[in-house]
């Protein structure tokens, strides 16, 4: 089991899909911020198209802009295509490409233009192009728990992919509960088994979750033994198809509070710095 808990912060799933333009420079000042709290990793932009996702239109600008020579945080930019692919490696400080894999066909064309037989390929020249330029690949199994679709879904389902993903070179998941409908014995299930049939890879939650439920979503994947947890301060940002308004992303704050109970937090965690981090929040997004 890795003992290690990896903290991502994901500013960029708070800021895609946020209705006022962000500038650059307070991108950048707010990235600033964050680079200093001591995060594993922070995913801070995406190479898109930006008619997709205007708010992260400026990525190579930001990427270009921030200073990472004290931070041992690295950075994690989303690509969905193999041009996208190529514009991440060319930034010498972007240590992950992330890719979103949908296990449900209408999201991965709405997602990415292409379905998951198109999408193997592009995958696989992705990771070709990340190990060339040594980065790694984080893929995001995007409904990961259940889709609105009626596509298919099971936990063996989503076992059969990592089986497949995994033949082809890739050794870090994040199992997105896109929705923010994931059952408990599910999580339990998912991860116990993925992390004792791969106990030399990496699992990782990208939890939705209404505010009421992140408690049980946290718990059921920690005592699984998933150590992998992505978040964003105060839950900004998550999936607009989600049918329930107040479900967002997994606060921040509230994975350091669940992690600090278990005295799990990282040693090099600096909660001064979170604090300074979340205030700066409130000069990027407006909270209800």
């Amino acid at each position: 089991m890795k003992e290690s808990i990896t903290l991502v912060e994901c500013p960029r799933d708070a800021l895609q899909g946020y209705p006022t333009w962000v500038s650059t420079k307070d991108k950048i000042a707010y990235y600033q911020a964050l680079l200093k709290v001591g995060f594993h990793t922070l995913d801070c932009g995406s190479f898109v198209s930006p008619k997709a996702v205007p708010q992260m239109a400026d990525t190579a600008e930001v990427i270009k802009g921030l200073d990472c020579s004290e931070t041992k945080t690295k950075l994690l930019t989303i690509v969905a295509n193999e041009r996208g692919a190529k514009a991440a490696v060319s930034f010498e400080n972007i240590h992950y490409l992330g890719y979103p894999f949908s296990i449900s066909e209408n999201f991965q064309v709405r997602n990415t233009g292409k379905t998951i037989k198109e999408s193997i390929p592009i995958l696989e020249r992705i990771g070709a192009l990340a190990q060339k330029h040594e980065k790694e690949l984080v893929v995001y199994l995007s409904m990961g728990f259940g889709n609105p679709y009626g596509d298919p879904w099971t936990p063996e389902i989503i076992l059969q992919w990592v089986e497949q993903l995994a033949a082809m070179g890739v050794q870090i998941f994040s199992l997105s509960d896109t929705l923010g409908t994931a059952r408990v014995a599910d999580i339990e299930l998912l991860f116990t088994q993925l992390i004792a049939q791969y106990p030399n890879y990496e699992f990782g939650a990208h939890f939705h979750t209404h505010p009421k439920q992140w408690f049980e979503k946290v718990n059921a994947a920690f005592l699984a033994g998933c150590h992998r947890f992505d978040g964003t301060i105060k839950g900004r940002g998550g999936c607009p198809m989600a049918q329930d308004q107040l479900i967002g992303n997994m606060p921040t704050e509230k994975l350091i509070s669940y992690l600090t109970t278990y005295n799990k937090l990282p040693k090099n965690f600096d909660v001064l710095a979170f604090e300074s981090a979340y205030n700066h929040s409130h000069t990027i997004f407006i909270y209800n």
